[in-house]
């Protein structure tokens, strides 16, 4: 069975919202949530936080639906850098699960890409993108094990915010592959993001296909009115024209 994980769920001082949306998260089948605690150096000079001590806040963990284990909390720290010191790793990273890190500019995402101890690299994809992915920068994020992040709630909300989210992953995802041959499921795939639906998706890449092929075929016998196949053999016929039933016949005769 598939294990289910949310690892961008955004902190809050509301102990009843937080208890709120972990069970909440529980419910819908996650087995793992990692609360996000989002710093922005540059603008409020924001201190590294102490991530939330989550046995304060529940006595007992809800129990993750469809399964008898609770739900596991983790913590997660996102730094918001649009300079190089804004990303300086202490001890105080070491308090967190998992360091994620919002570059800004290109330097600063080929740095993230490329040196940057983190986890987890946020794309911006609600906004048009300051600068044009590499694929040396991402693929060597990928040979680190580092991972991308897209959020997808503000592409929920607004339809200019939607556009950009399925132009920036689209970007990103032509990166990530070293050819631009895909996969036939990877092309569907994509499709759902062009609001074709699953059928007509998978219709693109197979019979919307052969609707092309036999298109050239009657356009190329008279001028597409008529179209020719050869008929199979019926099973009948075939016996009657092979050597073994012939010389059945030559025998009884």
């Amino acid at each position: 069975m598939s294990v289910f994980m949310d690892l961008n769920i955004i902190s809050s001082n509301d102990k009843n919202r937080f208890r709120s949306i972990v069970e909440t998260a529980a419910h819908l089948g996650y087995s793992t949530v990692a609360i996000n605690y989002v710093v922005e150096p540059q603008q409020k000079k924001q201190e590294i936080p102490k991530p939330q001590n989550v046995s304060d806040i529940f006595d007992k963990f809800p129990v993750v639906q469809g399964k008898s284990s609770p739900v596991k909390v983790l913590n997660r720290l996102t730094i918001i850098a649009s300079d190089a010191s804004h990303f300086r790793p202490t001890n105080e990273y070491k308090s967190f699960d998992l360091v994620a890190v919002y570059p800004k500019t290109e330097k600063l995402f080929h740095a993230a890409c490329m040196t940057f101890d983190v986890d987890i690299i946020c794309i911006a994809v609600a906004e048009k993108q300051p600068f044009h992915f590499k694929r040396a920068p991402v693929n060597g994020a990928i040979d680190r094990g580092v991972f991308f992040e897209i959020c997808y709630a503000a592409a929920i909300r607004d339809t200019t915010m939607r556009r950009y989210t399925i132009a920036n992953a689209i970007m990103l995802l032509y990166c990530m592959v070293s050819m631009t041959l895909l996969g036939p499921y990877d092309i569907a795939n994509l499709g759902l993001l062009f609001s074709l639906s699953e059928g007509d998706a998978k219709a693109a890449v197979s019979t919307n296909c052969r609707s092309v092929l036999l298109h050239g075929e009657t356009r190329a016998t008279a001028s597409g009115v008529v179209y020719t196949m050869k008929k199979p053999k019926t099973p009948q016929k075939q016996e009657e024209e092979s050597p073994i039933s012939k010389k059945a016949k030559t025998e009884l005769a």
